[in-house]
């Protein structure tokens, strides 16, 4: 015998009444949990680096907009335990082409001064204030020096030199936080970050104002006298 049921629908398909059925209702998927937040020691801190993760860190910096205009950066070059640190203000054009700081003319007068002293390329360390190529040579901004500084900072760190020259009145003034002239700042023991510093003429002026080079000299003499006291 058909269910009572059965025979209710039998009818009303007879009648052509659509019939209304209560569907089961389906259990609403529950959402995806959230992600946990998972937090992670900054790897970034320049002042923790060694020197392979620093030299990283400086080639793939984008801190400033120098990295869009650059060839390469320029880390620096040198002997990493070296007494005597000499610190330009930033790569020119051979420099940025061939990732090394003080090339070309200015290079061969550096090395000239070193070998004065009784030293040698391969004694001292080399770098810049800035890691990359300003365009066209233009003077480094503030934003910039900023940007860069911290890297700078940690190559000291590393090398714990003697002695750091200032080659030019840009680079001096950069270091310093002053305005003063170069022949204001030359001759006298200054200091960087407790890291004595003498400043001095930049080889490449000294290239356009040979006259300079015996006050170059005598700089060259007042770091040697600090090193030897120190």
């Amino acid at each position: 015998m058909e269910s009572r049921e059965a025979r209710r629908r039998e009818y009303l398909d007879a009648m052509g009444i659509d019939r209304w059925e209560r569907r089961s209702l389906k259990p609403t998927p529950a959402s995806p949990p959230a992600p946990a937040v998972v937090t992670t020691r900054d790897t970034t801190d320049i002042s923790q680096m060694d020197w392979d993760l620093l030299q990283g860190a400086v080639h793939n910096c984008t801190k400033c907009a120098l990295h869009k205009t650059r060839t390469q950066a320029v880390f620096g070059v040198g002997n990493r335990d070296a007494d005597w640190l000499f610190i330009g203000e930033a790569p020119g054009a051979e420099e940025d082409r061939r990732g090394e700081p003080f090339v070309g003319r200015a290079g061969q007068l550096l090395n000239a001064m070193l070998f004065a002293v009784g030293l040698k390329r391969e004694d001292v360390y080399i770098a810049n204030v800035l890691k990359s190529r300003p365009p066209n040579n233009r003077d480094p901004q503030l934003e910039e020096v900023e940007a860069c500084e911290p890297y700078l900072l940690r190559q000291i760190e590393l090398i714990k030199p003697r002695i750091i020259l200032a080659l030019g009145r840009h680079a001096a003034h950069s270091l310093l936080k002053t305005n003063l002239a170069l022949g204001k700042l030359r001759g006298r023991r200054l200091s960087y970050h407790n890291t004595p510093l003498v400043a001095t003429y930049h080889p490449a002026y000294l290239l356009r104002n040979p006259v300079d080079k015996s006050k170059s000299w005598q700089d060259l003499c007042l770091a040697r006298s600090i090193v030897g006291g120190a």
